[in-house]
């Protein structure tokens, strides 16, 4: 998926694929060029390949792997290294736009937790992202996939993710404001570790800047609330959708659940995560998870850590440098606020 509007539909087989920037080995194959039209410059250190390469690399496009709203994506081979390629669709507006975007975007980054860039085409009218296959899929489907996950491995996941969007928000050398943070983005390599996928809907912010206007972006359930008041937003809205994340991986519910497709009639998993909380059921929200309630202590730090993210009010979430400090111990997490004073939930 790249951009998106908030209402768009979306599907657990959307594209989850992003990337980083390496330095790709020479053996398989050569590093190349520069530019895209309009002087959009693309990092010398990213690998180039032909178009048809990558027809041969994934044997004409036969594997699909999965489908966003800029293209698919499909499973090749180069040399001994399976590969995700996404390719995308010539027909749409802004996709040579959004691979420019997406290109020089993730050139800025290099973290354990973000999916890696192996390369790129721009070879006439075909636009591709070469990058590394992630054999375990998708966070969405681990959840809700019907196979419960462990805590263990779910809580692990949970400070993979809040690692790789500190770096996004501080550590990187433009600040990156993900916009679309959800389980569909969530990638899990064969040990499970989390790595966060598409930048395709990323927002830079240049250096000294910390705030951008912009249209709203992102997916329903996992949008903060600023993106509606049509002002300014932070990383702030990252905070908030990885809250909403963190609630799903604590419960291996969805955030948002429809009734008889009756849109005024939805569960929605921040409620029943704040009236578990207050009352005392973490055994409800998690459906009697022994492994979670064994380890209460994390279990209770986890719900109010994704509590605070949650907050209506920007100001009151946390930035993800100091959610990483809370789910480790590191600081006291102290009692959460109802996150939605003005709503209509028993808060």
């Amino acid at each position: 998926m790249w951009i998106t509007h908030f209402l768009t539909h979306t599907h657990d087989r959307l594209d989850p694929y992003t990337t980083r920037n390496i330095k790709i080995n020479s053996n398989i194959h050569k590093k190349v060029g520069n530019s895209f039209p309009d002087d959009t410059i693309v990092e010398t250190n990213i690998a180039r390949f032909t178009y048809q390469k990558l027809i041969k690399a994934t044997d004409g496009f036969k594997d699909e792997l999965g489908k966003g709203a800029f293209g698919k994506v499909y499973k090749g081979v180069i040399g001994t290294k399976i590969v995700a390629v996404k390719k995308l669709e010539t027909v749409v507006q802004d996709g040579q736009r959004e691979f420019k975007t997406e290109v020089n975007t993730i050139a800025r980054t290099h973290h354990k937790n973000l999916v890696q860039l192996l390369g790129y085409c721009d070879d006439g009218e075909n636009r591709l992202l070469i990058y590394e296959y992630m054999s375990n899929g998708t966070l969405a489907f681990f959840l809700f996939g019907g196979m419960r996950p462990s805590w263990k491995q779910r809580s692990y996941i949970a400070v993979g993710i809040a690692k790789g969007l500190t770096y996004l928000h501080e550590d990187c050398s433009n600040q990156i404001i993900h916009c679309d943070i959800k389980p569909q983005n969530i990638l899990l390599d064969d040990c499970y570790n989390a790595k966060i996928a598409d930048f395709g809907m990323a927002k830079l912010l240049m250096i000294n800047q910390s705030r951008t206007n912009t249209g709203i972006r992102g997916t329903k359930g996992y949008v903060a609330p600023e993106w509606f008041r049509n002002t300014p937003v932070t990383v702030k809205v990252d905070v908030y959708s990885f809250g909403v994340l963190l609630l799903e991986i604590i419960s291996c519910r969805k955030c948002v659940v429809f009734n008889d497709d009756d849109a005024e009639d939805a569960e929605v998993l921040m409620d029943l995560a704040w009236d578990c909380y207050q009352e005392g059921r973490l055994d409800a929200f998690v459906e009697n998870d022994s492994e979670a309630l064994d380890d209460f202590e994390k279990l209770t730090i986890f719900m109010r850590v994704g509590l605070w993210c949650v907050q209506e009010n920007p100001s009151l979430r946390p930035t993800m440098k100091k959610v990483i400090q809370m789910l480790e111990g590191v600081i006291e997490v102290t009692e959460p606020p109802c996150p939605c004073p003005f709503s209509v939930s028993s808060c």
